[in-house]
């Protein structure tokens, strides 16, 4: 079935009570029948569980500028073909005091290619991409994709644990990874081939100027 951003529903009542009275949302978006709680589940598909439906290849017409405090994300947007599109709005919804939560697999997890839905990977420097160059890590990447700004206060390439071997490799690994962009970056270039990423994680704030929605 195919949802294009007009039938772009709210199913749940109390989010246009939270609008209405200028509370910020919590989404967990392509979340399904998965509830995180104290978030609201947004999904292209309207099962049990999902409070708003929406299409993540069309704009989020039903949601004001600067109406989210948090975003979470896990195993989506892998799936997004107007990835640059969709991040605009994220961007736009979310306050600037916001912080949006993303895991996605890795370039290296072999596991990801299996999905025939996958359209894109990830890597330690995907959402660098949007973001200044001051906060950028020493490796600098262009940022001419997109005006609009991100800072990634959180990024973490979490090592695949499919057998013990890979357990035992994660276990001793892991800690040393997790100490800076710089070790990732060298885990990147030398060893992701030999022992493979599973994911990525990344924590996002929107850099913004002005916010036009009552905080």
């Amino acid at each position: 079935m195919e949802i294009g951003w007009e039938s772009m529903r709210i199913l749940n009542p109390a989010i246009k009570d939270d609008l209405n009275a200028g509370r910020p949302l919590r989404l967990n978006i392509g979340g399904g029948q998965r509830v995180k709680p104290g978030f609201y589940n947004l999904d292209i598909i309207e099962m049990p569980g999902v409070d708003i439906v929406a299409n993540l290849e069309e704009a989020l017409s039903a949601l004001p500028d600067n109406c989210v405090l948090e975003i979470y994300s896990r195993h989506v947007l892998e799936h997004i073909s107007r990835f640059t599109e969709l991040i605009a709005e994220l961007h736009r919804v979310t306050r600037s005091d916001g912080r949006i939560e993303i895991i996605v697999p890795h370039f290296s997890n072999p596991y990801a290619y299996s999905d025939p839905t996958h359209v894109r990977f990830f890597g330690l420097y995907s959402f660098f991409y949007y973001a200044d160059q001051v906060d950028q890590p020493r490796r600098k990447v262009p940022n001419f994709y997109s005006p609009l700004r991100f800072r990634v206060e959180t990024v973490q390439l979490r090592l695949l644990r499919a057998s013990w071997l890979e357990k035992l490799f994660a276990f001793l690994l892991q800690p040393i990874i997790d100490c800076g962009p710089g070790w990732m970056d060298w885990y990147e270039r030398r060893l992701c081939r030999f022992f493979a990423v599973s994911d990525v994680r990344y924590v996002l704030r929107p850099v913004k100027l002005a916010e036009s929605w009552a905080a």
